[in-house]
C-alpha cells in the first residue's frame, strides 16, 4: 500500500478506494476543481485523494500563528506521556460517546484521541465542536503520520477568511446552524418537515442532529465524498447533503411505521445503513439538485439566528440555558396562555412549525382582533405597527380559515406616501388551515392590479413582477441575492429587496407563492383572492369572501 496507509485497516476499506491509477491533479481553476470534486475525480485513488486533501488544506488562509506538525511533536509527549490515550478524558467540547472509527486500525483509533487532546491544548477558545472527532478520523486515513493530520486539522480550525466558514467551534455557531438547517428544511423539504412535526414533540431537537448525520453516522465512503466537495466549496455543501439525506429518509420510510420510539434514532439508523438504499453518487446528485439559497443569503440567515440566540442569552452549552431554550421552543404556544377565536392550540403550533426558527423561540401575542377593535383598517395598522414579524389570521363566513406570515413591520407602507406601497421579504408566506391545510411558499405579488383599476396604482405596482429586470440586479452572479431577508436589516442595496406585502389607506395585499394573492378591503369585511393554476394547487380560499373574524398576532420574547 502507499505511504498514506499507516492508519488504515484495509480489510474494512471499500475495495474501490484501492485503485492504483497514478493520475495526478494539476487543475487550479476553482470552477474546474469544483466539477472534479463533485464527479469524484480523486475518490477512487487513495494516494491521490491524500495529496489533493493536503493541497486544498494547505491553501486555506489561516491565522499567522497556526500550530503545525512540529508543534504536535513537541507537545504530544508532554500531554499524553506514557499513558494510554484511551484512559484520558476528552475535552468537553466533543461528544465523548461519538468518535467514529471508520476504517482505522487500532493505532489510528488511538491517534484520534491523542490529536483531539493536543488540539484542545492549542485551541483554548474552542467551546463546542462535535464534528472534530469525525474530521480527525477521516483525515487520518489520508495522512502519513499523526503530526501531519494534526497540522491539517489545525489549518481548518484556524481559517481566518470571513467568507469561508468551515467547522463550528462554539455552541452559538452550532445551535444557530441547527436553526438555519431547520429553516432550510421548512422551505426545501416540506413533506419531510411535515412528518417531523407529526411524530416529534421537538422538531428543533431532531434538526440539531444534522451535523451528526454527516460527521458521525455516514459511512466513510460517503463522508469522504462529501468532504471532497466541502474542502472546495465550503459549509453550504453540508447543508445540501443533510437536506438530501432527509429527503431520501422521507422517500424510503414514507408510510412505514417507525422502527424505534424516536424519529432521531430512526434517521440515525437510516444514515448509518444508507448504502442499502442510496449510493454516494446519487446522494451528491440529489444534494446539488436542490436550488438552495445563495451562500450570502445563508450567511445572513445564520447571522439572524445567532442574534436571536444571543438576545435569549443562549451562547454557551449550559443546562440552564438549554432548558430555557427548549422551554421557549416547546411552550411557545401553550394551551393555558393561548386563546384565539380562529385557530386551536394545535393549529397555532402547526403554524409555529412553519415560521423561521429564530421567531419560533417567541410566544404569540394578540395585537388586534375585529371582535374587540372593530373592522377598521386604521386600527389594524395602529395595533400592528411596531411589531415585526406578525401573523394574520382570517376566518370567513363560510368557515374557511387562512392567513399569512408577514415578515416586515406595516409601518414600512408609509414609504409610498398615499400610494399603494410594496415591501416585505421572501420569508413571507400565506397558508390555509380550513378546509384543508396548505402552505404556499415563496410569496410574491403577481397580481397588483387587484388593488385598483386606476392607472396610478397600476404604475406604482409595476415593480412587483415575479422576476426582477436585468438592470435591477448586480451583473456578477455571485453577488446576486434573492429577496429572502430584509435589505434594511443587513445594509443590502435596495435593489435586492422585493415586493411581498402592500398597504394603503384603502386596502391590504399579501402576495402568495404559486400564484396566490390575498386582498382585503379597508372595512376588513370583504376580501378576495387571485389564483394561478400553474402548479395545480388549491386556492387559498374562495375567490370572493366575507370576513367573520380577523386577528393579528405578534411575537413576544
Amino acid at each position: 500500500m502507499d505511504e498514506y496507509s499507516h492508519f488504515v485497516d484495509w480489510d474494512k476499506m471499500d475495495v474501490s478506494a484501492q485503485g492504483q491509477d497514478t493520475k495526478e491533479l494539476t487543475c487550479t481553476d476553482f470552477h474546474e476543481l469544483k466539477q472534479l470534486a463533485r464527479q469524484g475525480y480523486w475518490a477512487k485513488n487513495h494516494s491521490l485523494r491524500a495529496k489533493v486533501y493536503h493541497k486544498l488544506i494547505s491553501n486555506i488562509p489561516c491565522r499567522t500563528v497556526t500550530p503545525d506538525a512540529n508543534v504536535y511533536r513537541d507537545i504530544v509527549v508532554k500531554i499524553i506521556g506514557k499513558r494510554s490515550s484511551s484512559s484520558l478524558p476528552l475535552p468537553e467540547f466533543v461528544d465523548n460517546s461519538l468518535i467514529p472509527t471508520y476504517c482505522l486500525n487500532a493505532e489510528g483509533i488511538g491517534a484520534v484521541r491523542k490529536i483531539i487532546l493536543c488540539i484542545a491544548n492549542q485551541f483554548p477558545d474552542i467551546s463546542f465542536c462535535p464534528a472534530l472527532p469525525s474530521v480527525i478520523a477521516l483525515l487520518l486515513h489520508y495522512s502519513k503520520d499523526e503530526a501531519e493530520c494534526f497540522e491539517q486539522v489545525c489549518r481548518i480550525l484556524a481559517c481566518n477568511d470571513p467568507s469561508k466558514r468551515l467547522i463550528d467551534q462554539t455552541f452559538l455557531a452550532f445551535e444557530s446552524s441547527c436553526m438555519t438547517f431547520g429553516d432550510l428544511v421548512n422551505k426545501y423539504c416540506q413533506a419531510a418537515h411535515k412528518l417531523m412535526v407529526a411524530v416529534s414533540e421537538d422538531v428543533l431537537e431532531v434538526y440539531s442532529d444534522w451535523q451528526r448525520w454527516l460527521f458521525g453516522e455516514l459511512p466513510l465512503a460517503y463522508i469522504a465524498r462529501v468532504f471532497d466537495v466541502f474542502l472546495v466549496e465550503g459549509y453550504k455543501v453540508l447543508y445540501r447533503v443533510a437536506l438530501a439525506l432527509l429527503k431520501f429518509f422521507h422517500k424510503v420510510r414514507a408510510g412505514q411505521p417507525m422502527e424505534s420510539d424516536s424519529i432521531q434514532q430512526d434517521i440515525r439508523a437510516f444514515v448509518r445503513d444508507i448504502a442499502k438504499s442510496v449510493s454516494p453518487e446519487r446522494l451528491l446528485e440529489k444534494a446539488f439538485a436542490i436550488r438552495l439559497f445563495s451562500r450570502k443569503e445563508i450567511q445572513l440567515l445564520q447571522m439572524a439566528n445567532e442574534k436571536a440566540l444571543q438576545q435569549k442569552g443562549i451562547t454557551v452549552k449550559q443546562k440552564s440555558c438549554l432548558l430555557m431554550f427548549q422551554q421557549n421552543v416547546h411552550l411557545a404556544v401553550h394551551a393555558e396562555n393561548f386563546k384565539s377565536e380562529i385557530v386551536s392550540v394545535k393549529e397555532m403550533r402547526d403554524i409555529w412549525s412553519w415560521i423561521p426558527e429564530r421567531f419560533a423561540l417567541c410566544q404569540p401575542l394578540l395585537l388586534f382582533t375585529t371582535l374587540e377593535h372593530g373592522c377598521s383598517l386604521s386600527r389594524f395598522y395602529s395595533h400592528s405597527e411596531g411589531h415585526e414579524p406578525t401573523l394574520l389570521l382570517i376566518k370567513t363566513t363560510a368557515k374557511e380559515v387562512c392567513g399569512a406570515y408577514l415578515s416586515t413591520d406595516w409601518s414600512e407602507r408609509r414609504r409610498g406616501g398615499n400610494k399603494l406601497s410594496f415591501f416585505g421579504t421572501g420569508e413571507c408566506f400565506v397558508f390555509r388551515l380550513q378546509p384543508e391545510v396548505e402552505r404556499y411558499e415563496w410569496v410574491i405579488i403577481k397580481h397588483p392590479e387587484l388593488a385598483s383599476t386606476g392607472s396610478e396604482t397600476e404604475n406604482h405596482a409595476q415593480p412587483a413582477s415575479s422576476t426582477l429586470s436585468s438592470s435591477s440586479v448586480p451583473s456578477d452572479p455571485s453577488d446576486r441575492l434573492s429577496p429572502f431577508l430584509a435589505a434594511r436589516h443587513f445594509n443590502l442595496p435596495s435593489k435586492t429587496a422585493s415586493m411581498f406585502m402592500a398597504g394603503s389607506s384603502e386596502c391590504i395585499i399579501v402576495g402568495g407563492g404559486d400564484g396566490q394573492a390575498l386582498y382585503l378591503d379597508a372595512d376588513l369585511n370583504h376580501g378576495r383572492t387571485s389564483h394561478c393554476n400553474t402548479f395545480n394547487n388549491q386556492p387559498l380560499c374562495s375567490e370572493s369572501f366575507q370576513i367573520s373574524i380577523l386577528e393579528v398576532w405578534g411575537f413576544r420574547d
